[in-house]
């Protein structure tokens, strides 16, 4: 990795801008700025630079971003402050420190976090996040804007819906699916497939709710990426 490589924090209001940064810092990549794009505390450390939307310069836009939200409506709705502000790149972001199969394939404006394990022909879609130390097992497909959290174990075979959250040490089953929309709570057991929009908890899991929102569109077609290697 060259120590030239550049790029932008969007949306330091998220607290896992900081392990961001440790990634950033692990792949010798300089965070050029951080752009605050809704009011509030920023995580971002005091060496980085963080910025408020006016503040932005034609040099920066021209830098592609990293989205640090694990929550999957903020991470949308950062990625269209982006566009709207002139960003037109993403970058997907793979920690040193995990595993990722050569046969995975890696979509846009992916963050794989530290000491993660993707297997063998596993699909990340647009703007997945995979928290750190999940496994995400072989033959597993995660839709846009899935969010995994910290220490889940995805077995394999397993299709995760657009905009769908798994809890923190969530472990799913093989060859089942979660809709879009779904989450599965932190510490769940999940041993049949959940539906668009609902809530499923405890071990095994259980649907609680089936009315969870939909994450709606977003005009990512605008965007290009030149992913960066692990």
């Amino acid at each position: 990795m060259s120590a030239s490589k550049r790029l932008v924090l969007f949306g330091v209001g998220a607290p896992l801008t900081v392990d961001v940064e440790e990634t950033c810092a692990r792949l010798d990549i300089k965070i050029a700025a951080g752009v605050r794009n809704v009011p509030g505390r920023s995580f971002a450390s005091e060496a980085i630079a963080v910025i408020e939307g006016a503040e932005i310069t034609a040099g920066l836009k021209a830098l592609g971003i990293v989205l640090p939200m694990f929550t999957p409506a903020h991470r949308r709705a950062a990625l269209e402050d982006a566009i709207r502000l002139g960003f037109a790149r993403v970058e997907a972001l793979i920690d040193p420190t995990s595993v990722v199969a050569r046969s995975a394939a890696i979509g846009r404006g992916v963050y794989i976090n530290a000491s993660c394990t993707i297997a063998g022909a596993a699909d990340l879609g647009d703007f997945a996040l995979v928290n750190r130390v999940a496994s995400i097992g072989h033959h597993t497909r995660l839709g846009e804007f899935v969010s995994i959290g910290p220490g889940a174990v995805l077995t394999g075979s397993i299709q995760i819906g657009r905009g769908a959250v798994i809890g923190a040490g969530a472990v799913i089953l093989p060859e089942l699916e979660i809709g879009a929309n779904a989450m599965v709570g932190a510490g769940s057991v999940v041993t049949q497939s959940v539906p668009a929009h609902c809530l499923a908890l405890g071990n095994p899991a259980r649907v609680v709710r089936k009315d969870l929102p939909a994450l709606g569109e977003t005009p990512s077609s605008t965007l290009h990426s030149k992913p960066l290697p692990p």
